[in-house]
């Protein structure tokens, strides 16, 4: 990719998260490019959870302002950037997002690998993906152990990545730990890593989408909560209200006295 493909994009800090204003298109071009150049590469897809957990926990909020891309993949982000200044701004959902890349590498010939999900979400899923895209080279799949993985582990999957030569990896850990995974293989694994989560479930059938309805309203929360209220609870029910309050806390400090937001790619 040329350094004026790369170019910045316009991005803004939620409670001191980074989150950038890229489109499908964009996201999808810079991937591919980052791909064919073999570059060591994170994209992180956030959600209101990913600015709560940066929001409490420093550790966190360096791994996701050190992400070479943060896309918006809930409403109230997108919602939040525009408030922010960036009218524009819209939705890149990782379910949503998946299968755009799919295509990309069925067509550009870029090998793809995948990380995460239980042994049985994963072969369900790398069916349904051969299914709708024959030609798609999947290069590497590991479903990884629930328990945390050794040192000697981790360093054991990223050689096998490389060696394999998946270009593209999609991560399916869940939030934090797919993004704390794919900080520390930055510079390691020779792929561009897209932390995807729930897309996993959802392209292997396993888990029912919401409607595109609650999607477009910010109201998708409402029908996961439905779905999975004992996993979820804590999640929308503790940190929704949260972020409200204090996002309309960080949008009365931004009238008062307007902040420089850099525009920050890797």
């Amino acid at each position: 990719m040329t350094e004026r493909e790369d170019a910045a994009a316009d991005s803004r800090h939620i409670l001191g998260m980074r989150v950038d204003a890229t489109s499908y298109d964009d996201a999808t071009r810079r991937i591919a490019g980052w791909a064919k150049a073999r570059e060591s590469r994170s994209v992180c897809v956030a959600s209101v959870n990913n600015v709560m957990i940066a929001r409490d926990d420093p550790s966190f909020l360096a791994v996701m302002n050190d992400a070479d891309l943060v896309t918006p993949d809930g409403m109230p982000l997108v919602w939040g950037l525009r408030r922010l200044g960036i009218p524009s701004a819209t939705r890149v959902y990782g379910p949503a997002l998946t299968p755009m890349i799919f295509s990309l590498a069925e067509k550009e010939r870029i090998p793809v690998g995948f990380v995460g999900g239980t042994p049985a979400v994963l072969d369900k899923l790398i069916a349904n993906a051969t299914a709708s895209f024959p030609d798609m080279r999947i290069a590497y799949t590991v479903s990884p152990p629930f328990r945390e993985i050794t040192a000697e582990e981790e360093a054991q999957i990223s050689q096998q990545i490389n060696d394999s030569g998946a270009r593209i990896v999609f991560v399916g850990l869940g939030t934090p730990k797919q993004d704390v995974w794919m900080a520390r293989q930055r510079g390691k694994v020779q792929a561009v890593m897209i932390g995807v989560g729930a897309a996993f479930d959802f392209f292997a059938g396993e888990k029912p989408q919401a409607p595109a309805v609650l999607q477009r309203s910010g109201f998708e929360w409402l029908f996961r909560l439905a779905t999975e209220p004992r996993r979820l609870w804590k999640r929308y029910l503790r940190q929704n209200p949260r972020f409200v309050a204090l996002f309309a806390r960080q949008l009365l400090s931004h009238r008062k006295q307007p902040l420089a937001h850099p525009n920050i790619y890797r």
